[in-house]
């Protein structure tokens, strides 16, 4: 019985590596808050996106409604937090960066349009004692 010719089979699994490496994406940080941004008309795309650090604010997903209720909460990386967790939390991200880029740093802030005032001012105030002075809000175009 003549051998199978599997010369063209590391060509193959090569190929079907690099599709998956270029198709799929991973996601950083799994969101335990629900929100639907705010729509507007003045819309801007950030360029680097590895400069940014994400604060999700919403109402907690289904799985965590019965713990912690139906009030908006402030989501950092994996965990939920309080508002004076912002700044050890700024302070890690900025510690991360290299040192020429940390006077780029943002901090995005993903809101639910619905989020109390409130709890966006106190996210704010936190902000600017851990000097993180350039925020960005994501919004949806309008």
């Amino acid at each position: 019985m003549p051998e199978l010719n599997t010369s063209s089979l590391p060509d193959l699994i090569f190929s079907i590596l690099f599709f998956f490496m270029i198709v799929t994406s991973m996601r950083e940080v799994e969101l335990k808050v629900e929100f639907k941004v705010p729509a507007g008309t003045e819309l801007e795309k950030l360029e680097r996106k590895s400069l940014v650090s994400n604060i999700y604010i919403g109402k907690p997903t289904r799985e965590y409604r019965a713990k912690l209720g139906s009030m908006s909460r402030i989501q950092l990386n994996d965990k939920f937090a309080d508002v004076s967790h912002i700044r050890d939390y700024i302070q890690d991200e900025r510690a991360s960066l290299a040192e020429r880029d940390k006077p780029f740093m943002k901090v995005s802030i993903k809101s639910d349009k619905d989020t109390p005032m409130g709890i966006m001012t106190d996210v704010k105030l936190e902000l600017r004692k851990a000097w993180a002075l350039s925020i960005v809000y994501s919004a949806t175009q309008r």
